[in-house]
């Protein structure tokens, strides 16, 4: 067995082209680009066992050699994937069932009957790769790039396959990102860790593409720093998937909730006051608030009008074509896998930053609560947006760590202020303003914000 490390990143057929001769990857090729034709077979049972145990079973034709190989789903955390992978290489076509072992075949799997095993869709495309090497300070980095061009193929319904796997062969996680962004810095690149398997298996069913990753579990003992990277690693990878799964079909729900984890993202990045300094996270700032900038007011638009929603995947589209969603998706996955919060942190924001949630959390949303002066809003209801920056903080750390808070009816609370964000978002009419009133009233005298106050 090996651990498979790597990061795929979805391309257009133009900047395939472009990345054989791209300074990046020509400086440092040590080998020249190979071409070969693979043919790919995945097997499951009919009932999809393999896929609901997160395994993918595959047997592989590259020239005269065949490989069985077995993978489990293992961490994909924000593109950066790593798996659990086992490789056999056969003299025939056909699974080799002596080799599934229980060192590698998961124990769910025990009791199943192999032999139901069959072929239920195929990869076909064609790899140009190479090695890539660079020193790196004192260190060696190898990384394998393949560039794949091909189609998934699943009872007569295709998808295309073109995208770039970088693959680490030696060196530190962060190698892998510190290309891809140097690649991404000039080509339109979007980090994308569905995998070629995944790819077959969303077109028998669009739905079992998971569109976010699990929420991590947050302990109130837990420091500021460890559940800020949990919740902005899940943010982060969560909007990734929501992203390759609207442009897959276009449905506009997925789009108001990749633009929700935008929000959330934001407002995350801007509650932590002196735990991160500023400076540390302004770069990814800027580019978020020019998303936000750009794609709210589409979703605000849209909310009402047929027209936007229809335009949206096209202005999507768009947006992948250039290099904007590629950069802050892998400039956001460096900045969090090197803490780039904790640059330029002072003694006291290191003590905030290693403080227990349970001590922190309370404290900084009583501080956001006296700063929301909400019987102001019951009198001048339309200025209420201007506080949409203060709610979103609120409801970030509400929403994704109420359980671990001690406040007397918490989920109402969230459920509350959630209506108040909407009606802040919403435009300015007769009905909006006395909803605003009257929900910022509901805010006020809900045992919560009593509590927080």
């Amino acid at each position: 067995m090996q651990k498979e490390t790597e990061i795929k990143l979805r391309v257009s057929r133009e900047t395939l082209d472009a990345l054989r001769d791209h300074p990046a990857l020509k400086k440092r090729n040590k080998s020249g680009w190979q071409t070969h034709a693979l043919f790919n077979r995945y097997f499951d049972t009919p009932a999809r066992d393999l896929a609901k145990a997160r395994v993918a079973l595959r047997l592989r034709r590259d020239g005269e050699q065949f490989i069985q190989t077995l993978k489990s789903r293992g961490q994909s955390v924000a593109g950066l994937s790593e798996r659990n992978e086992w490789d056999w290489y056969l003299d025939s076509d056909g699974l080799d069932f002596d080799k599934l072992t229980d060192d590698c075949w998961p124990a769910s799997l025990a009791d199943l009957d192999k032999s139901s095993l069959q072929p239920i869709f195929t990869t076909d495309f064609v790899r140009q790769r190479a090695d890539i090497a660079w020193g790196r300070g004192k260190a060696k980095v190898m990384i394998e790039a393949a560039l794949d061009l091909g189609k998934v193929v699943v009872e007569g319904r295709e998808e295309e396959i073109c995208e770039l796997e970088l693959e680490l062969r030696q060196g530190e996680p962060d190698a892998l990102l510190e290309l891809a962004a140097e690649l991404a810095a000039d080509l339109p690149l979007m980090p994308c860790d569905i995998s070629k398997a995944e790819r077959g298996y969303r077109l028998f069913d669009a739905d079992s593409y998971a569109l976010a990753l699990p929420l991590p579990q947050v302990d109130p003992a837990h420091s500021l720093d460890a559940v800020f990277a949990a919740l902005a690693w899940q943010l982060l990878g969560s909007s990734q998937r929501l992203a390759e799964q609207y442009r897959f079909n276009g449905h506009w729900k997925l789009l108001e909730d990749w633009l929700r984890q935008l929000i959330d993202l934001r407002a995350l990045l801007g509650s932590l006051g002196q735990a991160a300094p500023r400076a540390s996270s302004r770069g990814l700032r800027e580019t978020l608030d020019a998303l936000l900038a750009d794609w709210r007011p589409r979703l605000r638009a849209g909310q009402d009008d047929e027209r936007v929603r229809q335009q949206a995947p096209k202005d999507f589209a768009e947006e992948l074509q250039g290099t904007r969603w590629g950069r802050f998706s892998l400039d956001a996955s460096r900045w969090l896998l090197n803490r780039g919060w904790c640059v330029g942190r002072t003694p006291r924001g290191e003590r905030q930053g290693s403080a227990p949630l349970g001590k922190w959390l309370p404290r900084q949303l009583a501080e956001e609560a006296a700063e929301l002066p909400l019987k102001r809003y019951q009198q001048q209801p339309e200025d209420l947006a201007e506080q949409l920056p203060r709610l979103e903080r609120l409801l970030v750390w509400l929403r994704l760590a109420r359980a671990s808070l001690e406040l007397p009816e918490a989920d109402r609370l969230y459920g509350e202020l959630s209506k108040l964000e909407a009606l802040a978002n919403r435009p300015l009419d007769e009905p909006t303003l006395a909803a605003r009133v009257e929900q910022a009233k509901a805010v006020m005298t809900s045992k919560g914000w009593k509590a927080l106050r």
